[in-house]
């Protein structure tokens, strides 16, 4: 499903060059539930922003969905974030005067489909994540674990190739993250969904198949693969 080779990111900083990845390379199958965990300052987040086509390499490949991202101008990145990804965030970024149905359905709304069809479909969303009945209430209304839910369901509703999760449950007290993280392996199972959850905490990491860890821009695998 995606392929990193020997990706390398190097940032200017004045008159300095600094050196956050030093040839990553990932792959990553359908299905597969997998932790890259790694401490601040390792690179783990510009190796997110990468895979979410958040940020552009300095060097490397990117295979997506069997096309190479490095040959696509900006819109193109766009459309193919929109298509292929969903993405969860330990702040949950809800829009406070949105309901939960409405906030679900912002990606669909940049992709231009019908009003009707957001609707159905925010909804459905909303019931794979158990809160089919909470669909008019907006943020404030919504514990945090709901809300956590909510996110996930605004991840799911563009049916994308894989969901990339920041800290989910570094928001949650631990039951509620329990909660969170069984919910993700659920969907992983039941739907063929690929997860790739970005965390310092080890203990978060260890509840995924497979693992990996970044330090010092290198990644390496250290648990199993999924398949």
């Amino acid at each position: 499903m995606l392929r990193l080779t020997d990706i390398r990111k190097t940032y200017s900083i004045g008159s300095a060059s600094v050196d956050v990845l030093r040839g990553v390379s990932l792959e990553v199958n359908r299905g597969d539930f997998l932790s890259i965990v790694g401490g601040s300052g390792t690179g783990k987040s510009t190796l997110m922003n990468i895979l979410g086509l958040l940020d552009r390499p300095t060097a490397g490949s990117y295979m997506l969905n069997d096309r190479d991202v490095s040959d696509m101008d900006d819109n193109e990145i766009s459309r193919l974030r929109n298509a292929s990804i969903g993405f969860i965030f330990q702040a949950f970024h809800l829009l406070p005067r949105l309901t939960a149905a409405d906030n679900v359905g912002l990606p669909l709304v940049y992709r231009g489909v019908a009003a009707k069809e957001i609707r159905l479909r925010s909804r459905g969303a909303l019931e794979k994540v158990g809160l089919g009945d909470r669909a008019n209430h907006r943020p404030n209304e919504l514990s945090g674990g709901q809300q956590q839910r909510v996110a996930i369901a605004r991840a799911l509703v563009g049916e994308p190739a894989m969901v990339l999760a920041d800290e989910p449950t570094g928001a949650l007290d631990p039951d509620t993250g329990r909660d969170v993280m069984r919910l993700l392996h659920e969907l992983n199972a039941q739907e063929e969904l690929t997860v790739i959850i970005i965390t310092h905490d080890p203990a978060v990491a260890q509840q995924c198949p497979r693992r990996t860890r970044i330090e010092g821009g290198v990644l390496n695998e250290v648990g199993a693969r999924l398949r």
